[in-house]
Protein backbone atom coordinates (compact mmCIF):
# COMPACT_ATOMS: atom_id res chain seq x y z
CA UNK A 1 0.00 0.00 0.00
CA UNK A 2 1.73 3.33 -0.61
CA UNK A 3 1.39 6.41 1.17
CA UNK A 4 -1.37 7.63 -0.93
CA UNK A 5 -3.09 4.74 -0.74
CA UNK A 6 -2.94 4.40 3.30
CA UNK A 7 -3.83 8.20 3.53
CA UNK A 8 -6.66 8.25 1.06
CA UNK A 9 -8.22 5.36 3.35
CA UNK A 10 -7.87 7.14 6.50
CA UNK A 11 -9.42 9.71 5.08
CA UNK A 12 -12.94 9.09 5.63
CA UNK A 13 -12.06 8.33 9.22
CA UNK A 14 -10.69 11.31 9.53
CA UNK A 15 -13.55 12.62 8.03
CA UNK A 16 -15.82 11.19 10.31
CA UNK A 17 -13.98 12.17 13.67
CA UNK A 18 -13.48 16.01 12.43
CA UNK A 19 -17.20 15.84 11.55
CA UNK A 20 -18.14 14.90 15.38
CA UNK A 21 -15.63 17.29 16.50
CA UNK A 22 -17.42 19.99 14.92
CA UNK A 23 -20.62 18.88 15.81
CA UNK A 24 -19.50 18.53 19.55
CA UNK A 25 -18.21 22.10 19.01
CA UNK A 26 -21.36 23.37 17.85
CA UNK A 27 -23.40 22.32 20.89
CA UNK A 28 -22.13 25.34 23.20
CA UNK A 29 -23.95 27.83 20.68
CA UNK A 30 -26.82 25.62 20.00
CA UNK A 31 -27.38 25.87 23.87
CA UNK A 32 -26.42 29.51 23.96
CA UNK A 33 -28.46 30.42 20.96
CA UNK A 34 -31.24 28.11 22.36
CA UNK A 35 -31.46 29.90 25.89
CA UNK A 36 -31.32 33.52 24.25
CA UNK A 37 -34.13 32.58 22.00
CA UNK A 38 -36.38 31.03 24.66
CA UNK A 39 -35.56 33.47 27.45
CA UNK A 40 -34.37 36.98 26.35
CA UNK A 41 -36.39 37.02 23.27
CA UNK A 42 -39.29 34.91 22.53
CA UNK A 43 -40.83 34.32 25.86
CA UNK A 44 -40.63 38.61 26.16
CA UNK A 45 -42.64 38.83 23.00
CA UNK A 46 -44.84 36.24 24.33
CA UNK A 47 -46.09 37.22 27.51
CA UNK A 48 -46.12 41.65 26.17
CA UNK A 49 -43.19 43.19 27.76
CA UNK A 50 -43.08 46.40 27.73
CA UNK A 51 -40.00 47.27 25.61
CA UNK A 52 -41.41 43.88 22.89
CA UNK A 53 -44.90 45.67 22.78
CA UNK A 54 -43.06 49.36 21.92
CA UNK A 55 -40.58 47.44 19.15
CA UNK A 56 -43.21 46.09 17.76
CA UNK A 57 -45.40 49.44 17.15
CA UNK A 58 -42.37 50.94 15.55
CA UNK A 59 -42.24 48.26 13.21
CA UNK A 60 -46.01 49.24 12.30
CA UNK A 61 -46.86 45.42 11.51
CA UNK A 62 -49.12 44.92 14.87
CA UNK A 63 -49.13 43.02 17.65
CA UNK A 64 -49.76 39.75 15.88
CA UNK A 65 -46.49 39.83 14.23
CA UNK A 66 -45.00 39.68 17.83
CA UNK A 67 -46.36 37.08 18.63
CA UNK A 68 -45.86 35.05 15.30
CA UNK A 69 -42.05 36.15 16.18
CA UNK A 70 -42.28 34.82 19.39
CA UNK A 71 -43.52 31.66 18.48
CA UNK A 72 -41.10 31.37 15.93
CA UNK A 73 -38.42 31.93 18.14
CA UNK A 74 -39.42 29.84 20.82
CA UNK A 75 -40.27 26.65 18.78
CA UNK A 76 -36.44 27.63 16.70
CA UNK A 77 -34.80 27.20 20.25
CA UNK A 78 -36.74 24.16 21.21
CA UNK A 79 -36.02 22.65 17.92
CA UNK A 80 -31.79 23.66 18.06
CA UNK A 81 -32.22 21.47 21.42
CA UNK A 82 -33.39 18.44 19.82
CA UNK A 83 -30.83 16.11 17.60
CA UNK A 84 -32.99 15.35 15.18
CA UNK A 85 -34.81 18.74 14.52
CA UNK A 86 -31.66 20.92 15.34
CA UNK A 87 -30.64 21.20 11.29
CA UNK A 88 -33.93 21.91 10.18
CA UNK A 89 -34.38 24.11 13.09
CA UNK A 90 -31.38 25.98 12.62
CA UNK A 91 -32.00 26.51 8.97
CA UNK A 92 -35.85 28.26 10.05
CA UNK A 93 -33.69 30.76 11.92
CA UNK A 94 -31.61 31.57 9.50
CA UNK A 95 -34.91 32.98 7.85
CA UNK A 96 -35.70 34.30 10.68
CA UNK A 97 -32.50 36.44 11.25
CA UNK A 98 -32.41 37.44 7.52
CA UNK A 99 -36.06 39.43 8.29
CA UNK A 100 -34.72 40.75 12.27
CA UNK A 101 -31.52 42.03 9.95
CA UNK A 102 -33.47 43.79 7.28
CA UNK A 103 -35.89 45.00 10.25
CA UNK A 104 -33.22 46.65 11.86
CA UNK A 105 -31.47 48.39 8.71
CA UNK A 106 -34.50 48.96 7.43
CA UNK A 107 -36.72 50.62 10.41
CA UNK A 108 -35.38 50.05 13.61
CA UNK A 109 -31.51 50.88 14.82
CA UNK A 110 -29.34 49.89 11.92
CA UNK A 111 -25.82 49.57 14.51
CA UNK A 112 -28.12 46.48 16.01
CA UNK A 113 -28.25 44.20 12.74
CA UNK A 114 -24.52 42.67 13.62
CA UNK A 115 -26.29 40.58 16.23
CA UNK A 116 -28.87 38.85 14.08
CA UNK A 117 -26.67 38.52 11.10
CA UNK A 118 -23.60 36.97 13.27
CA UNK A 119 -26.73 34.57 15.09
CA UNK A 120 -27.45 33.66 11.00
CA UNK A 121 -23.70 32.77 10.25
CA UNK A 122 -23.77 30.37 13.46
CA UNK A 123 -27.17 28.66 12.38
CA UNK A 124 -26.20 28.44 9.03
CA UNK A 125 -22.82 26.44 10.59
CA UNK A 126 -25.51 24.19 12.23
CA UNK A 127 -27.71 23.65 9.13
CA UNK A 128 -24.51 22.46 7.62
CA UNK A 129 -23.80 20.10 10.13
CA UNK A 130 -26.79 18.50 11.01
CA UNK A 131 -27.89 18.79 6.86
CA UNK A 132 -27.58 14.70 6.78
CA UNK A 133 -30.11 14.48 9.75
CA UNK A 134 -32.19 17.22 8.11
CA UNK A 135 -32.19 14.98 4.69
CA UNK A 136 -32.75 11.79 6.38
CA UNK A 137 -35.81 13.66 8.82
CA UNK A 138 -37.42 15.27 5.21
CA UNK A 139 -37.26 12.05 3.38
CA UNK A 140 -39.08 9.88 6.72
CA UNK A 141 -41.49 12.41 6.43
CA UNK A 142 -42.34 11.61 2.78
CA UNK A 143 -43.11 7.75 3.48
Amino acid sequence: MTAQTAQTVQSPTAAAVDGGSVRRVLWVPQVLLAAFLLIASGLPKLVGQADAVETFDLIGWGQWFRYVTGIVEVSGAIGLLVPRLAGLAATGLIGLMAGAVTTHLLVLDPAWSLMPAAFAVIFAAIAWNRRHDTRELLHSLKR
